[in-house]
């Protein structure tokens, strides 16, 4: 991966001008089935008051283990799944407020490329077919046009137009994610959300997606939000890093000052657990050394979400939740040790 450039096109790009997605307070909480017939139902927190901003032409990575909330995240940005509280605003709309018909019509501004491209495509559609598909949706063009695009957009994402009538079991994985990059390409959005979008493929593939991805970024102006458990990958691909923990985000700043002072002591965990490339130098077994197991978010800890394992825990971080503040230029963290 020591070929992927950090940051793509978007570092500096969006020149100053106001954020292109913003997100304030943003919760979902589900209501599970209760234990029994009197009791109350149990609520899993999966996101639990979060905060970001996008600006214009920025890859913004979200990063942390499995199940802090990343993905759920990305659903609640999009209206997949509806907010239980909260503030998403893209371009200075109100994804929220909308109606159905209004939303509709924004999602022409905002898609998501999933992780496995086989389960998010049709297997019995031509690939062709399958990226000229949104373009029928939103009523866009006649036939001809809409194949015409979707023949651009094959030879865009780097396959042959010729591929419009094969199917998915025909192609790599890597070629899938092409396809399913196209597909989420021929609306022009303003804004992609990739979720962990090269981990289910091989390192060499994934190192000509990240490069495809770049390449997108400046040749059309997108706005990434880039979801990954792989903190290697988002240190090289992403302008700035957000770091989710149990719902939260605990930390957030321009990637190559996260990476290198981490504030955060989860933060310091996730990073001192990287692979080195040296294979001489020590291994990284355990998530820095932390003690436990990540709380369940349908009891998740008062105080701190952290405090339970965290090494600099101190009295009240059991009794208050720390907010999310900049303690210096362009770098927030929760954390009462800052």
């Amino acid at each position: 991966m020591s070929d992927i450039t950090t940051g793509g096109a978007g570092r500096g790009a969006n020149g100053g001008e106001g954020p292109l997605l913003s997100v304030e307070g943003l919760v979902k909480h589900f209501k599970l089935d209760p234990k029994g017939l009197f009791d109350a139902p149990p609520i899993l927190r999966a996101v639990d008051g979060v905060d970001f901003d996008v600006m214009r032409g920025e890859t913004l990575g979200l990063v942390g283990e499995s199940g802090c909330g990343k993905s759920t995240t990305a659903r609640l940005v999009l209206r997949l799944i509806e907010p239980t509280a909260g503030s998403v605003t893209l371009d200075d709309v109100d994804v929220l407020a909308c109606s159905k018909k209004e939303l509709l019509a924004l999602r022409r501004e905002m898609q998501i490329v999933f992780q496995d491209p086989l389960s998010s495509l049709n297997p019995r559609m031509s690939v062709g077919n399958q990226i000229a598909e949104p373009l029928r949706f939103h009523g866009i063009g006649d036939k001809v046009d809409r194949f015409d695009r979707a023949r651009e957009f094959l030879e865009v994402v780097g396959l042959s137009s010729d591929y419009y009538d094969r199917l998915p079991h025909e192609f790599s994985g890597g070629q899938n994610q092409r396809v399913a990059i196209a597909r989420a390409l021929i609306l022009r959005p303003k804004l992609l959300i990739l979720d962990e979008p090269v981990s289910a493929l091989d390192v060499s593939i994934r190192a000509q997606i990240l490069r495809l991805l770049i390449d997108l970024q400046g040749r059309f102006q997108l706005t990434y939000v880039f979801i990954s458990h792989d903190l290697s990958v988002v240190k090289r691909f992403c302008n700035r890093t957000a770091v989710l923990y149990l719902g939260r985000i605990v930390e957030i700043a321009e990637s190559e000052s996260l990476y290198r002072e981490p504030l955060h002591p989860y933060s310091q965990a996730l990073i001192s657990a990287i692979p080195e490339a040296n294979p001489d130098g020590p291994r990284a077994d355990s998530l820095g050394g932390l003690e436990g197991d990540v709380p369940s978010p349908i009891s998740p800890p008062t105080g701190c979400p952290f405090h339970t394992r965290c090494p600099h825990r101190m009295p009240e971080c059991s009794e208050r939740t720390p907010v999310l503040k900049e303690v210096k230029p362009g770098h927030q963290v929760a954390c009462f040790l800052h």
